[in-house]
């Protein structure tokens, strides 16, 4: 299901974590070759992604699961 980006956090791991839209949360690593992500890096990149709709794997989840 499509969330929408509403902001980012760190983990205790330092990881970013995106917030999206329905209250989940969501990891957005660059660890290439798997997940190719250089913009999670930089505060101006992480600020240009704020709006994006993205998959929430936890609502498909619970769509996918009633």
């Amino acid at each position: 299901m499509l969330q929408t980006i509403v902001g980012f956090t760190l983990d205790e791991q330092q990881h970013y974590v995106a917030l999206l839209s329905c209250g989940h949360r969501q990891h957005m690593r660059h660890t290439p070759p798997w997940q190719n992500r250089p913009w999670i890096m930089t505060e101006q990149g992480r600020q240009e992604k704020i709006g994006l709709s993205i998959e929430c794997k936890q609502c498909d989840f619970a769509k996918n699961s009633l």
